[in-house]
């Protein structure tokens, strides 16, 4: 497993306090606020157009933004680069995946530890085989074409590919987006137990249950604020939540973000 053995057990990893990001003049996020620590898995779940999306662009510097956001105890300035997040551990997998779909399984992975060699490490074929160990299928295909993969490999790919820079956070952009219910099953059952390298995960989802099973606590997104808050469970039981995420009329949360 890809594990951290320098990081302590309960460290904050990501602070954000009143986020705002607007589109002109539309405000796309207001104040929205959340907190994740090193092995917790933070789900933050809504219906489409909600500023899931938005969110993560954000606290990645794909996006302009007010408000504070902390990084591995680093307030991170207006200007932040997405490429010294990434340097610092903070991974996203979108979610179109973005593979390389000429390239080989293992070229793919390779190309995640880039940044990593370039800083001087040599541990990619370890780290590979960690990978591999987490996503068997992705061995059994190692030489062929990303582009003839099916789409839960996809995603395993795009997951294996992010942990190949041994990341402290996380970030998962819909992994369930136009996936058979079995394979969600089995990329959330990954994602839970990915939880014990001690990285910290923040999962962007639609798919309500799926997500609040796996997540010790999560956020309700709605119309770019966070209508709700508190650990998985509680959320899971709240009438406001099985109302417009769990019961029999999901139909609002049912397409992409």
């Amino acid at each position: 497993m890809v594990k951290h053995p320098h990081l302590h057990e309960h460290e904050t990893i990501l602070e954000v306090k009143d986020l705002r990001v607007s589109y002109g003049k539309v405000e796309a996020l207001h104040e929205v606020s959340l907190t994740i620590r090193r092995g917790e898995i933070v789900t933050v779940i809504g219906p489409n157009g909600a500023g899931k999306t938005t969110l993560l662009s954000a606290l990645m510097g794909l996006l302009p933004a007010e408000g504070e956001i902390v990084y591995m105890g680093q307030r991170q300035g207006r200007e932040r680069e997405v490429e010294s997040l990434v340097r610092h551990g903070m991974t996203l997998v979108p979610e179109k995946r973005e593979l390389f779909a000429e390239m080989s399984v293992e070229d793919n992975l390779l190309l995640g530890a880039f940044d990593r060699y370039r800083t001087g490490h040599r541990d990619e074929m370890e780290t590979m085989d960690e990978v591999f160990e987490i996503f068997p299928r992705l061995e059994e295909r190692r030489t062929q074409l990303a582009g003839t993969l099916s789409g839960g490999e996809q995603q395993m790919l795009a997951m294996g590919r992010a942990l190949m820079a041994k990341p402290r956070l996380l970030m998962l952009d819909e992994p369930s987006l136009g996936l058979a219910p079995l394979i969600i099953k089995e990329i959330f059952r990954i994602i839970a137990e990915l939880k014990a390298t001690g990285v910290a995960i923040l999962l962007v989802e639609q798919n309500a249950r799926a997500a609040l099973q796996i997540a010790d606590y999560g956020y309700v997104l709605e119309t770019g604020e966070v209508s709700l808050a508190g650990p998985s469970g509680d959320l899971a039981a709240d009438p406001r939540v099985i109302e417009s995420y769990l019961g029999l009329g999901q139909k609002k949360g049912a397409a992409g973000s």
